[in-house]
């Protein structure tokens, strides 16, 4: 994937999380002149991959909702000088006139679109502005598109292909082999006391209870305080 990125070349790379899928944009941003754009979903993860890089004096920022005009300005400003390689920015951010304005007048040697997925037909409606990405290829013609998931069957990866208009991308695809994880699926008989003994087996180790509902959350995690189990729900309804 890197040496795909560094001879220019748009790419489908399909490996799990955690196999180091961000190196992939990471070292070529330094490897070679101009600026990378990442576009990326969430804003806790442009935050954490950009306070990580910034680390190791790595020179990278983001642009997102959850910053101050003057942080935004200021940012705009490093961008502008030419002081970052590497750009974290939300898909409705980037298709913003005054946000498309900025990188057209500096030029961007590539694109990475993370959870790639997201720009299907077949995928979910997580973020409908992903499907405004392929209007890039009109923008910046010879600019190289690299799209990056965990979660892609072979139609989705041809569908991604096609949204994003791939121009004969090096489609890489990476071992899903998990060894350290089990899944396993038993009869629903009554989910709480499943759930609780569950986690009993695993005693003082840290546990997620996916719930359907907010009101489930609730719920389930009163249950586990009932059997002595230190619980906390947590659902897009809490307060900051």
């Amino acid at each position: 994937a890197v040496n795909s990125a560094l001879e220019g070349r748009d790419t489908l790379v399909v490996m799990p999380t955690g196999s180091g899928k961000s190196l992939c944009f990471q070292l070529t941003a330094l490897a070679l002149p101009g600026i990378t754009v990442v576009v990326s979903p969430l804003i806790s993860l442009m935050k954490d991959q950009v306070d990580g890089l910034r680390a190791c004096g790595y020179p990278a920022a983001a642009i997102h909702g959850n910053m101050s005009f003057d942080d935004i300005r200021e940012t705009e400003r490093g961008i502008a000088d030419g002081k970052f390689r590497l750009i974290f920015v939300a898909p409705e951010r980037l298709v913003a006139p005054r946000f498309m304005q900025l990188i057209q007048s500096i030029g961007v040697r590539a694109f990475a679109i993370d959870e790639a997925h997201c720009i299907s037909h077949w995928g979910h409606d997580f973020r409908p502005e992903y499907r405004q990405l392929a209007s890039l290829r009109d923008r910046f013609p010879g600019t190289s598109f690299h799209a990056f998931t965990a979660t892609a069957t072979q139609r989705v990866r041809d569908d991604i292909a096609i949204q994003l208009r791939l121009k004969d991308p090096r489609v890489l695809v990476g071992a899903f082999d998990r060894p350290n994880l089990v899944y396993r699926i038993v009869p629903r008989v009554d989910v709480y006391q499943q759930t609780a003994k569950a986690l009993q087996r695993h005693k003082d180790e840290s546990a997620i209870v996916y719930c359907i509902s907010r009101k489930d959350t609730e719920a389930m995690a009163e249950y586990l305080r009932s059997c002595k189990i230190r619980a906390e729900h947590y659902h897009a309804g809490m307060e900051s």
